[in-house]
């Protein structure tokens, strides 16, 4: 398996921790409102992800978080004049069952801020005690200054980042780029501190989460979005070198964004589609074609030019298997369990080169090609339509898609036998009726 590490800019042979075991961590929403279908694309690849390790054989772990405190929670809780666990509920709901509509693997946990704020104060403890972070009344900051490779992951230079970045004004800080690791407040959920009631910065949420679930030392994978690289990673990173001396994880993996013409889809730009709506208007797996058409570290563009795209090549792969379900249940042919291992194993090629999607698409083609060819023989050789049949269902698997097989039933197997009558005696009007009676069916 190789990968492209955001920590070192290069295409990495994936090696590691545990043999034949891979810890992975996405950072999981801040459930203040639906997932939009941008939020969609890293459930989506790194689910695929994490299906194209255990097909390669690995035994994975893998973790992403719920944040259910922050300020839009809060904020939105007031607007509804509700508390913050009911917003939180609802949306982790809500979530899930994205989550599940899109047919992916259940996590091994999913831990939430709320059930881990002990261990977060504490971490935040440890900081202050070792001159990492600082308290200013009742507010309590990281100090950049204490991370001499702050920036790492980024590859930005402290300097360079206190001109151009987007920080906020306030007096209290010691560096613009310092960041809030508890906050003050008497507004919304709040806990008790060593530095009075608050709540914690969003940067701390997830190193605190990451040793909780899998221990201290190093995970062999952290995830998320490309949006999330700076600052919210980058100070995960500086964090985790101050409290555990090591940078969180052997490989930083990051997805591209989900663009409309308008730009990088987003809630704050107001030009999202949530992605219950488009599930449920194109199914889980034109959703999921989609969303790994490109890839993954690539920009997607979301249109209807890319959906009319994803449409037609998934229609390609479902009517060969159609085709074959269909023949052999005509002819009473019972399938085989065998595979075309050649095929199979090129389309893993494919998914271990930096889960290159779009060269597994191109290797699930050209065996829908070879499958075409076996069925029109004048003997076909069942056996060898079966390990091709099987094998583009092993490819769709590691994919997550999930195209059920078509069981004729008596009533159907009938009307085929009625279509290929009329067509032997050439009473084709006949042919055309019985064959427009099976296209309404979505059987030719």
């Amino acid at each position: 398996m190789k990968l492209y590490n955001s920590y070192t800019l290069q295409v990495e042979q994936f090696k590691p921790i545990k043999e034949n075991e891979v810890s992975m961590y996405v950072c999981g929403p801040t459930v203040y409102n639906h997932a939009h279908i941008g939020n969609a694309r890293p459930i989506v690849v790194f689910d695929t992800l994490r299906r194209t390790f255990e097909a390669l054989g690995y035994k994975v772990k893998m973790v992403s978080n719920f944040t259910d405190v922050d300020d839009k929670i809060i904020n939105k809780a007031i607007e509804e004049n509700t508390d913050e666990k009911e917003i939180a509920e609802r949306y982790i709901k809500a979530y899930n069952d994205v989550r599940k509509a899109l047919n992916v693997v259940p996590l091994d946990a999913t831990p939430r801020v709320t059930e881990t704020m002990d261990d977060i104060i504490k971490f935040i403890s440890e900081l202050v005690e070792n001159g990492a972070a600082y308290e200013v009344n009742g507010d309590v900051y990281f100090s950049v200054d204490a991370d001499d490779k702050y920036g790492e992951l980024s590859h930005q230079q402290v300097n360079d980042l206190i001109s151009g970045a987007r920080v906020e004004e306030n007096q209290q800080k010691r560096n613009p780029l310092d960041f809030a690791l508890w906050k003050k407040t008497d507004k919304g959920i709040k806990w008790d501190s060593p530095w009075g009631k608050g709540r914690p910065g969003w940067h701390t949420e997830c190193v605190v989460m990451i040793a909780k679930e899998f221990g201290d030392g190093m995970i062999d994978i952290h995830g998320g979005g490309r949006d999330l690289k700076f600052p919210h990673h980058e100070n995960e990173v500086a964090q985790s070198e101050c409290v555990h001396h090591h940078h969180l994880a052997n490989y930083w993996i990051h997805n591209g964004m989900l663009e409309t013409s308008s730009g990088k889809m987003s809630k704050s730009l107001g030009n999202t589609q949530w992605a219950k709506d488009v599930i449920a208007e194109n199914g889980a797996n034109l959703t999921r074609w989609l969303l790994l058409s490109a890839r993954y570290r690539d920009a997607l563009i979301y249109s209807e030019e890319t959906f009319a795209t994803s449409k037609a090549e998934l229609a390609r792969v479902t009517n060969a298997l159609k085709q074959v379900e269909v023949n052999s249940q005509i002819k009473n042919i019972s399938l085989t369990e065998d595979y075309d291992k050649q095929q199979y194993q090129l389309f893993l090629d494919a998914m271990s080169d930096d889960l290159n999607t779009p060269n597994a698409y191109m290797i699930i083609f050209d065996t829908i090609k070879l499958l075409n060819k076996a069925l029109r023989v004048r003997e076909v050789d069942w056996n060898q339509v079966s390990s091709y049949y099987n094998s583009i269902r092993k490819m769709l698997n590691v994919l997550g898609i999930d195209v059920k097989p078509v069981v004729l039933t008596d009533q159907e197997k009938e009307l085929f036998e009625k279509y290929n009558s009329a067509k032997a005696v050439k009473d084709f009007q006949l042919a055309d009726q019985y064959r427009q009676q099976l296209i309404d069916k979505n059987l030719m």
